[in-house]
């Protein structure tokens, strides 16, 4: 057996019940071997799997087939907005100018692969100019929410000698609070270029793209001693996709249509600890 076929349901649905082994059962899978009755189970890859898929498709169910070997991580590489976090905090910074929803027709264009990431970051940063530097701290505390999952996943990973980094192409003042927050062992982000207490417009060189999220994958794993395929890395825009392509397990988390096409493993259901069970974590094992 080289593989397993990995189970999660969405948090609370209880949706892997009887109905979902019976299923299994008939197209000769194996009994389950569960990570969290009735939320998270993981059975050897079978034969008939396209048909076991097809049968599943209605319910609330992320069914990925993952290798046994080097299975558990040691680096955790993350995107920030939409990941680890439910804001954009490039669309939250428009509304309080004033000029959200240009910003937001542009942030959805590059995360679907339409824009230039870089040139559509400087031209959405120039649409900030003269934003009171101080909103950043009111947005923040009032208007940024948490992914559910995020701290039980790092967490755990750290329990068990794992390297958390955070990586966006998002903002340095946003990445460093939630990065402490989140238990992230370091943070890499954009600049936001701030004079007098007000935004400029301008965002820092170089600026951290698509590529610049592969170079920190491999800079990582250089100094850590490791190699791409012992981290594990998500993200849900277009300049993740290199990134979760590189990495031995890279996830597409509720990600946009056009990275969800380009990616192995999607999870649109499960919160952030599906990550955990995709590495074979049960339910007990999780740290707080």
């Amino acid at each position: 057996m080289d593989s397993v076929l990995v189970l999660i349901a969405a948090p609370g649905s209880g949706a892997i019940g009887a109905r979902v082994v019976e299923m299994l059962r008939d197209l000769g899978g194996e009994a389950p071997h569960w990570l969290f009755p009735a939320e998270a189970c993981e059975v050897p890859d079978f034969e008939r799997l396209a048909e076991f898929m097809v049968d599943i498709r209605t319910l609330p169910i992320d069914a990925v087939v993952v290798s046994i070997h080097n299975r558990r991580k040691r680096l955790l590489i993350a995107d920030m907005d939409s990941t680890m976090i439910e804001q954009e905090c490039i669309d939250e910074l428009g509304d309080m100018a004033g000029v959200g929803e240009r910003i937001k027709a542009i942030t959805l264009s590059a995360m679907r692969g339409e824009l230039d990431f870089e040139g559509a970051l400087t031209e959405r940063v120039r649409l900030l100019e003269g934003l009171d530097a101080s909103i950043i701290d009111r947005i923040i505390r009032e208007r940024i929410t948490y992914m559910a999952g995020g701290r039980t996943l790092i967490a755990t990973m750290k329990a068990h000698g794992a390297y958390a980094a955070l990586v966006s192409g998002g903002f340095t003042p946003f990445t460093e609070r939630v990065g402490r927050y989140l238990g992230f062992d370091e943070n890499q982000a954009n600049e936001l270029i701030i004079a007098d207490g007000k935004l400029t417009g301008e965002v820092g060189y170089p600026i951290l793209g698509q590529q610049a999220k592969v170079e920190a994958l491999k800079r990582i794993t250089r100094r850590l001693g490791l190699e791409p395929a012992d981290a594990i890395a998500v993200g849900d825009g277009a300049n993740d996709l290199s990134m979760l392509s590189e990495a031995g397990l890279g996830v597409a988390l509720h990600a946009k249509p056009h990275v969800q096409e380009g990616s192995l493993i999607r999870i649109n259901h499960g919160d952030l600890t599906a990550l955990l069970y995709l590495q074979g974590y049960t339910r007990a094992q999780f740290s707080t």
